[in-house]
């Protein structure tokens, strides 16, 4: 698997604090659901609906099985990490590329899913920023104790690598993107939750992966 690793702030991922530390990059909105990082006004909390902007449901793939029909047919599926609902309260569901892609629309109204190119924005942005003021302001990661001062709020939510295997939750997050790598993988983000590590990956279509949205 091809990775093109970047080394990012703290400001780019929570270290399991849901709080913005202030005086960073991003500055949160007044109904705290989303947060301005340079000229993107991102979401702070993964996506956790189960419905289309149409009002079409996205089916849920409750079994192992049923995971695997979604991927055959080249169905939208989304599923909660291990199948606990418990998991979806604080790092949202993990969807199949083909809701992600689904031209019924996945996020909500006023957003959508960034681009590749849209992460890669956000990453240079903070990359600089943190290169300067920020490094005096501990933003950085340090030992898996992160400020999350940009507020984006990076949770390690995991994914589901292939219909029966979960994999990561605590430890890793991931999110897609909505470019394509291949007609059988796509590009995602990839962060480590203790290293501070964040890689531009892809990931196949019949895995599960968190999303984060975007304003138009």
């Amino acid at each position: 698997m091809k990775k093109v690793s970047l080394i990012l702030t703290a400001v780019f991922i929570t270290a399991m604090l849901v709080t913005s530390c202030g005086g960073g990059g991003g500055n949160e909105s007044a109904s705290s659901n989303e947060v301005t990082i340079g000229n993107q006004v991102w979401m702070t909390k993964n996506l956790n609906v189960d419905w289309f902007r149409n009002g079409d449901p996205v089916p849920q793939a409750r079994t192992n099985e049923e995971w695997a029909i979604a991927d055959i047919y080249k169905q939208p599926a989304w599923c909660y990490y291990d199948n606990d609902p418990t998991n979806g309260v604080k790092y949202g569901k993990l969807y199949n590329w083909y809701a992600v892609s689904d031209d019924r629309g996945l996020a909500p109204v006023g957003y959508h899913i960034p681009s590749d190119a849209e992460w890669t924005n956000l990453e240079d942005y903070l990359g600089s920023f943190a290169g300067t003021e920020m490094k005096s302001k501990s933003g950085w990661l340090n030992n898996g104790n992160g400020t999350n001062s940009s507020g984006f709020n990076g949770l390690p939510g995991g994914f589901r690598f292939n219909p029966g295997t979960f994999y990561g939750i605590g430890e890793f997050g991931y999110w897609w993107s909505t470019t394509e790598y291949t007609h059988f993988a796509a590009w995602c983000r990839y962060l480590h939750y203790k290293s501070g590590n964040v890689e531009r990956t892809y990931h196949s279509y019949v895995g599960g992966l968190p999303v984060r949205c975007l304003r138009d």
